[in-house]
């Protein structure tokens, strides 16, 4: 099974457990979600082709490090002018490890069981404002 993913405006194939070099993810979490999939082959060898996207499909990765690429070379020169520059350039890139690739529903599912334990707190705080609340504008 393998996708194909868009991220910084180029496209990358994962397949699981390999491991990518992207570009600069600036992200704080070891964990993110790449949503847009252009193509998926599963383990029946259908493909799905996505205009421009494939719903319903997530690469799932892992952030491994943010590191500097090999060094480029830039040389420049103009013959007879004697004019030549050297120029080197390293990129920063981050290493992904590629977790699996799944369908959204299961990640909105795990999604929402985080979200549903954090908003337990918040309506039940909410709850009780809108209870005190409903005092106040029976009264005026």
């Amino acid at each position: 099974m393998f996708a194909i993913f868009e991220f910084g405006g180029k496209q990358y194939k994962a397949i699981k457990d390999l491991t990518l070099k992207l570009e600069k993810i600036e992200e704080k979490t070891k964990e993110t979600f790449f949503d847009k999939v252009l193509l998926v082959s599963d383990e029946n060898n259908e493909t799905i082709i996505g205009s421009p996207y494939v719903k319903g499909y997530v690469v799932h990765a892992k952030i491994i490090n943010t590191i500097k690429d090999k060094k480029v070379l830039i040389f420049k020169k103009k013959r007879r002018h004697n004019y030549r520059r050297k120029i080197g350039h390293r990129q920063t890139v981050t290493l992904v490890k590629v977790i699996d690739i799944i369908k959204k529903k299961s990640v909105e599912a795990n999604t929402t069981k985080i979200e549903k334990k954090s908003d337990s707190k918040i309506t039940k705080q909410k709850k009780s404002e809108v209870t005190s609340n409903k005092g106040t504008e029976n009264g005026s």
